[in-house]
């Protein structure tokens, strides 16, 4: 009973200390950059994030499903006359996005309606890009999953 008692604390020690160990490592990339490739919520494109300048922007890089108009789907829902025949693949997404804290600020544009939102995008783990758009206090959330 007692060697029993001793296996089995012995076993539970370094559990628990890598269970800590993930615990501490989780909230420091939860916090941490937001660059990568990441599948949008519908399942639709991959967008990368990269740096763009000063701040980072996401561009699509690789439809999933295919637009109504096909690979040179054209930004046709653009307020802006001269910005209507430009391809969606390729076209940023989000953009000026700077590191705020625990979150990134930036700006989420939607090709298919052509409108340009405030954006709050945080990592909420490796494998999971929280993205907000939002017009005054109300914002709609999605949640990327990280394209292998």
């Amino acid at each position: 009973m007692v060697a029993h008692a001793f296996l089995k604390s012995a076993m539970l020690k370094p559990a628990l200390a890598g269970a800590a160990l993930v615990a501490l490592a989780t909230p420091a990339l939860a916090n941490g950059p937001i660059s990568g490739r990441w599948i949008t919520q519908e399942k639709d494109a991959v967008i990368s994030v990269t740096k763009c300048g000063a701040s980072l922007c996401g561009r699509v890089v690789k439809f999933l499903k295919i637009p109504p108009d096909g690979v040179n789907q054209r930004d046709g829902n653009n307020p802006n006359p001269k910005l209507r025949k430009r391809k969606v693949m390729g076209m940023p997404i989000l953009s000026g996005f700077r590191q705020d804290g625990k979150v990134w600020r930036g700006k989420i544009y939607d090709p298919n309606s052509g409108k340009t939102y405030r954006s709050i995008v945080r990592r909420k783990s490796a494998t999971v890009l929280e993205v907000k758009g939002c017009v005054g206090p109300f914002c709609q959330t999605q949640l990327w999953r990280k394209a292998r």
